[in-house]
């Protein structure tokens, strides 16, 4: 696409996801940032957000099948992935097994409140997240693409839950948080939502020009000295690979190589969503905390003295760009 192309492709998609939801740039930003990067995110967001609305309304506006599953302490793998039914042929009198799919096959999931679930149901999405099929009998079901995955956590009510382990966090492309709105936007809110007649959006995409995006991101330039800011912010979390003496203090397990991957396609989204010709390291440095967060594990002592992750990587993330100063 040509850069004027693609600057009026990204407001149309913002004009008609704002007839519903109200503000949220960053967070409207960050989802299609991940799906034209063929990622997935985890949202940390309280109740009454509007995390489905927005979710919905993104995938009214790009033409693609929208599925949602609350997550509960009793759901089964086979509610997601599907199972198995056995059928009589009226005909034959035969009978056999008939796959009936499960809600995973669709192009956007949400997967409200994930570790509400056990382990096992969790580790079903995240199979299907990262080999984009499911085994059914020793058969594969291959998912349709684009496939993307929206896990929500409520940061609130932690009794009853099952954290997803670091290794499975590790991925989700991105992290990022939903927040309260402002004075003037939860008026908005209220109005647009009690009236009369509810705004819908306007369908400006398909699933085949998102395929095509997909391919296009993964063909936008990196010069040699933003592959390096990459790879020197990732290995400043590390505690044995950094010279930052709070990193060794506070930080046990640093961001592994997948984070270094999803910043630079990150970028590339980024650079292509702005119309640029390559990526830069502004275009890092703009997803940096939503892909480093999740993947940080500090120390006893940081939890002792109460150190605040956020800050900690921002810390990290001013002193790696004074280094390439």
């Amino acid at each position: 696409m040509k850069t004027k192309e693609l600057r009026k492709l990204k407001q149309k998609i913002f004009k008609e996801v704002h007839k519903v939801i109200v503000d949220q740039e960053k967070v409207i930003e960050e989802l299609l940032i991940a799906m034209f990067s063929k990622g997935h995110v985890l949202i940390i967001g309280v109740p009454g957000l509007a995390k489905t609305m927005l979710i919905n309304t993104l995938a009214k506006t790009l033409g693609l099948k929208f599925n949602r599953i609350q997550f509960t302490p009793d759901l089964m793998p086979s509610d997601i992935t599907g199972t198995e039914i056995l059928q009589e042929d009226p005909s034959t009198r035969e009978k056999q097994f008939r796959f009936v799919k499960g809600p995973v096959f669709t192009n956007i999931l949400l997967a409200d409140e994930i570790n509400r679930t056990p382990p096992k149901t969790q580790s079903a999405l995240l199979e299907a997240m990262q080999e984009l099929k499911v085994t059914i009998g020793g058969i594969d079901y291959h998912l349709e693409e684009p496939f993307f995955v929206l896990a929500t956590q409520n940061p609130i009510e932690q009794e009853g839950t099952y954290p997803l382990p670091e290794a499975q966090l590790d991925r989700f492309m991105l992290n990022t948080y939903i927040y309260y709105p402002d004075h003037e936007a939860e008026i908005e809110i209220v109005k647009k939502t009690t009236g009369y007649k509810f705004p819908e959006p306007e369908t400006v995409m398909n699933k085949e020009e998102i395929l095509e995006i997909q391919k296009e991101v993964r063909e936008v330039p990196v010069p040699e000295h933003v592959f390096e800011y990459a790879i020197r912010l990732v290995r400043n979390t590390r505690p044995e690979s950094t010279k930052l003496e709070y990193v060794k203090k506070y930080i046990e397990y640093g961001a592994s190589p997948r984070a270094s991957q999803f910043l630079i396609l990150g970028a590339k989204a980024r650079a292509f969503l702005e119309g640029k010709d390559f990526a830069e390291i502004k275009d890092v440095k703009h997803i940096a905390l939503s892909v480093l967060r999740h993947r940080i594990i500090l120390n006893f002592a940081a939890e002792a003295e109460e150190i605040d992750k956020e800050n900690m990587i921002k810390k990290i993330i001013e002193n790696t760009d004074w280094e390439e100063k």
